[in-house]
């Protein structure tokens, strides 16, 4: 049975689109149709960003509400998604392939407990301070929502990267219009349900599904206040253009090639389950996965061998099975152009260990063999462009300084890893990469820590308090002088 919506979630509630058109999904593992969705055309988008700045301007409204009135309100959205928590990895499985023991987790878990962090955040820290001037007075200086958000998300963790932003944004009184990819529409649906059922107020979200076209609207809308896109680099400077003709400001997470550095006194074989997260979790579909493994030459052969010998064992099959540890991309147009990053590895001289090709047995479905290349030089398209698929290039480095020269050799700097015997040595590799965020021995983006890229990676951090931050203007009030003597 397919899962068809015929209506947008705008202004709280089920609303007709100004056009007929729909957007179809298919399932990752069968290529079968899933459902449907309405498309939104600028119209739509007209409505929900109205609906939004109704709501924002509303002196009664969520703006206004007391950190503890909104705490209670994210408190039911938190519950109301965690209903749903099966179904939307179920959900998010089907559509883009993600391995479901890793759904649960990133698309049925996090989206509640960010919810949660943000609203405490918010909740239990002032919102002002008062500063003693040195010029005879005082200030106050006052952090506020920053007005209508418009948020852009990706389809490879949907419901996670969305609640990157709504989680901060709403805890900060501000009011979103989000476009999901089209790719994975069903999961933000059901999200949608979740908002109604938590009863937030009319226009605090509104769920908008569209292509490049309306997200490029979304963003240069008049009344939208502050953009927050995840995505690929190449969209991510055209959205940087718009904001930065309209003086409007924006969060950026794009892009990575990060490294994943193995030292000489790594015992890599003790922490491969570690490992395999940090470089090929979610079918190679995650942005800060380390990509580029970097081995000393004096273990090369033998890092190769550990590489090859994980890529090689893991389990392929379909994403719905707990066993499954790599699942089908998302769609046919990703596994060719993996696929054609594939030919190019071949084609500079890289020496394929492993994988390469569409598993035998799976017939339907956008199914790829986790790929390993060795002997790759750094200046190797496969080492220097993101694929977004599950592919490893191995390069060999004779010293720390070469590893960390070639660990920043790359246009990106999002993630990384070190891998070490020595955690203190692994922390003094660690600084010297220039990066968004490196792990010691594993890559988690924990919650209470800011994400984010450097260079072609993107520009402003979520998670944290600064993702919060983000999400707020200053105001500072200058107290009259003379009425505080």
């Amino acid at each position: 049975m397919t899962i068809d919506y015929t209506q947008l979630y705008i202004d709280g509630r089920w609303a007709d689109a100004s056009t007929s058109a729909t957007i179809a999904v298919h399932a990752a593992a069968t290529e079968e149709r899933l459902g449907s969705v309405p498309e939104a055309a600028e119209r739509d988008i007209d409505d929900a960003v109205a609906a939004a700045r109704h709501q924002f301007d509303d002196p009664d409204g969520w703006s206004r509400w007391e950190p503890a009135r909104r705490r209670e309100a994210l408190e039911r959205f938190a519950v109301a998604l965690e209903k749903r928590a099966e179904e939307t990895a179920r959900r998010v499985s089907l559509q883009n392939g993600m391995p479901i023991a890793v759904a649960q987790q990133f698309e049925g878990g996090f989206p509640a407990l960010l919810l949660r962090y943000y609203a405490g955040l918010v909740a239990d820290s002032p919102q002002e301070e008062t500063r003693q001037g040195m010029l005879g007075g005082s200030a106050r200086v006052i952090r506020e929502p920053i007005g209508v958000v418009g948020a852009i998300v990706p389809w490879n963790v949907p419901q996670g990267i969305t609640f990157l932003k709504l989680a901060p944004a709403l805890a900060a009184g501000n009011t979103v219009v989000l476009k999901p990819a089209p790719e994975t529409v069903l999961d933000a649906m059901l999200m949608a349900e979740a908002a109604i059922e938590a009863d937030l107020p009319p226009g605090v979200l509104n769920v908008v599904p569209g292509g490049r076209e309306i997200g490029a609207y979304l963003v240069a809308h008049p009344d939208i206040d502050k953009v927050s896109f995840t995505g690929s680099t190449a969209a991510g400077r055209a959205i940087a253009e718009t904001c930065g003709r309209l003086l409007r400001p924006v969060t950026l997470e794009l892009g990575g090639k990060s490294a994943a550095i193995v030292l000489d006194d790594a015992d890599l074989a003790s922490t491969i389950e570690s490992f395999f997260a940090a470089t090929l979790l979610n079918n190679g579909q995650i942005c800060w996965l380390g990509t580029r493994v970097l081995a000393p030459r004096s273990r090369y052969d033998q890092v190769v061998d550990i590489v090859t010998g994980l890529a090689s064992s893991l389990i392929i099959g379909d994403p719905l099975q707990p066993t499954t540890q790599v699942g089908p991309l998302v769609s046919a147009r990703q596994r060719d152009r993996v696929e054609s990053y594939i030919a190019k590895g071949r084609d500079e001289g890289a020496r394929l260990t492993t994988g390469g090709n569409r598993p035998e047995g799976l017939d339907q479905g956008w199914y790829l063999q986790p790929t390993v290349f060795a002997d790759v030089d750094n200046g190797h398209t496969i080492a220097q462009e993101e694929i977004f698929g599950p592919v490893l290039s191995l390069i060999p480095y004779s010293d720390e300084d070469e590893a960390i020269r070639i660990a920043n050799a790359s246009d990106y700097g999002l993630g990384g890893s070190v891998w070490t015997a020595d955690p203190e040595r692994g922390e003094a590799v660690a600084r010297r990469v220039r990066t968004g965020s490196i792990g010691i021995n594993a890559y988690v983006n924990d919650p209470v820590a800011p994400f984010g890229g450097v260079r072609a990676s993107g520009m402003g951090r979520e998670l944290g308090p600064e993702a919060l931050h983000s999400y707020q203007v200053l105001k500072t009030v200058y107290l009259d002088p003379s009425a505080q003597a």
